[in-house]
């Protein structure tokens, strides 16, 4: 392990990354509650850095906090989720026109890199991970915007369309999601910006139809235990 690697700041860093994983691939279901204590002897760091993970967790949307109550894993209702999914398809199209102004063979090969990984984990089976990763594409997009900001608010709004898809989606057969992935580096590397403009909006679309079923959560899980696996 590199030396630093062991400080608390990077320790809480590995924490915020492990509990946002968990809650985007529904291991955390909504309304579980994230007790500061158990994350700390979890994470090996203290509850002051305990609470500013969940304070990071709170503004990206994924966690819900009260005067009264622990931190719990958010719960959007239908009426979020739809004001979500419109700020997405505006932040997605900005995004989509801004990477084609500047797209070269680097971002081409690093989606397509991140594409066979999803096929991979689809291959598998493994269908948490193939979400996240799924999901994951469209932050890459953010980040080949060249616009920090809008790079921030994508990823932001992406990681809680996927807290969404855990509560409300239904399960889907995510070969056509990693198809449209192709077909949009396609058309990027052909210079076709309106076109992929178009797809990327059809995607999130169908991306927010599969929004509708809500799964019903059988059992209260342990959250150490699943913790352990992140």
């Amino acid at each position: 392990m590199h030396p630093s690697a062991d400080r608390p700041a990077q320790r809480a860093e590995a924490a915020f990354v492990s509990l946002r994983t968990a809650i985007v691939e529904a291991a955390l279901p909504p309304g579980m509650k994230l007790p500061e204590d158990t994350l700390a002897a979890q994470y090996g760091v203290s509850r002051t850095l305990v609470r500013a993970v969940l304070a990071r967790l709170v503004a990206a949307g994924l966690v819900d906090s009260g005067k009264a109550k622990s931190a719990t894993v958010a719960s959007p209702s239908a009426e979020d989720a739809k004001a979500v999914f419109e700020m997405r398809r505006c932040l997605e199209q900005e995004a989509i026109r801004l990477v084609a102004a500047q797209w070269d063979p680097a971002a081409s090969s690093a989606l397509r890199e991140h594409v066979r990984a999803e096929r991979d984990a689809t291959n598998r089976r493994d269908h948490r991970l193939s979400g996240r990763l799924a999901a994951e594409f469209h932050v890459k997009l953010g980040e080949f915007s060249g616009n920090p900001l809008l790079e921030r608010y994508l990823t932001e709004v992406v990681w809680r369309c996927a807290l969404i898809l855990s509560i409300y989606g239904h399960p889907h057969d995510q070969i056509q999601s990693i198809t449209e992935h192709e077909e949009l580096i396609d058309l990027l590397d052909a210079g076709d910006a309106e076109r992929a403009g178009r797809l990327a909006f059809q995607h999130i679309a169908a991306v927010e139809e599969r929004a509708l079923a809500r799964t019903e959560q059988t059992a209260a899980p342990d959250l150490s235990a699943i913790l352990s696996r992140y």
